[in-house]
């Protein structure tokens, strides 16, 4: 009789537990701070972790609460905008000219809306301003002085600052360093920001922004603003987020691919991440997140490192700097 009651028991404790799951509503946020070689300088390491851990923290809590995906996308990546640690924004890379040059992309997975600005000067959170593009404009993809003129046109709600402002004493060594040696491009060090988000309410963002490559050329525009290489969301799949040499991510559409594979091919998103990443005859270097629809989290890369950091409604959270 004790055994037919502890067993009873039991049954109703995990019947219980099945129901609160069922009742807590889901969401998952994958980050990445760029893919390629890290800093070896420990204090640079671990502000870049410090900050993941922040906005991880601050972007559960809002989940939990509610929030809608695309809000908590650009509230991540601003900050990330703002963190010297990264390249976007403050502490962005200096093109061959000694200027800044910023891309931004978002999508939303409910109906593929999306808005993106390149080459950007004066704006200091380009996430903001590409979210601006895809609710303000019929367009996708604002450019150059088209952009900082529709910047001008938003007003007060785009904060724009001196092209200095992005400007830091590590950045600038780089560029020296970078231009001395005479190395391509390619082989410098990332630090492109990204965020993919699926919310309680079932819908997927995803976003990145990044001050491209270290000694580019002059209105070099790379995959973070272009939606389908960098940058991409559906509900019916998964959200992308992209870093690494942008070139590779645009000729192959490596954001799309990844939804495309799952759509069409039935493929698990580690799988179909798995496959762009180590594909037999298009090569790619950089990394990848993403989150599926059914809130599966991969953080996949083939370089020496990506900074990155994930955390979903069960209770995971991690954050990873440079392995």
């Amino acid at each position: 009789m004790f055994f037919r009651f502890c067993l009873t028991a039991v049954v109703c404790l995990i019947a219980l537990e099945c129901r609160a799951d069922e009742a807590t509503p889901r969401f998952a946020i994958v980050i990445h701070g760029g893919a390629g070689r890290i800093s070896s300088d420990p204090a640079h390491r671990k502000a870049r972790g410090e900050v993941l851990d922040r906005v991880l923290h601050d972007a559960k809590q809002r989940l939990a609460d509610g929030a809608a995906a695309l809000d908590v996308v650009e509230r991540v990546i601003n900050t990330l905008e703002d963190a010297p640690q990264f390249n976007a924004g403050r502490g962005a890379v200096f093109n061959a000219a000694g200027a800044h040059e910023l891309d931004a992309s978002i999508m939303d997975g409910r109906d593929r809306s999306c808005g993106a600005v390149a080459g950007v000067r004066t704006v200091r959170h380009p996430i903001t301003l590409a979210r601006r593009v895809m609710t303000d404009t019929r367009h996708v993809l604002l450019s150059s002085d088209g952009a900082e003129k529709f910047a001008d046109e938003v007003g007060a709600d785009i904060e724009r600052v001196n092209n200095d402002w992005f400007s830091t004493k590590p950045q600038k060594a780089r560029l020296k360093q970078i231009q001395a040696m005479k190395r391509p491009a390619a082989e410098h060090l990332m630090g492109t920001v990204g965020c993919v988000v699926l919310d309680t309410h079932g819908d997927i963002a995803a976003g990145t922004s990044t001050g491209g490559m270290t000694n580019k050329k002059f209105g070099r525009v790379g995959d973070s603003p272009i939606v389908g290489a960098g940058t991409f969301a559906d509900n019916a799949t998964c959200g992308v987020s992209c870093t690494g040499v942008g070139e590779d991510f645009i000729r192959n559409a490596i954001a799309y691919q990844i939804s495309a594979q799952m759509e069409y091919a039935a493929k698990s998103l580690e799988d179909s991440v798995h496959h762009m990443l180590h594909h037999p005859r298009h090569q790619i270097s950089g990394g990848i997140i993403a989150i599926s629809a059914a809130g599966d989290i991969t953080m996949q890369f083939n370089t020496d490192g990506m900074s990155r950091a994930a955390a979903d409604s069960s209770g995971r959270h991690e954050v990873h700097v440079a392995e």
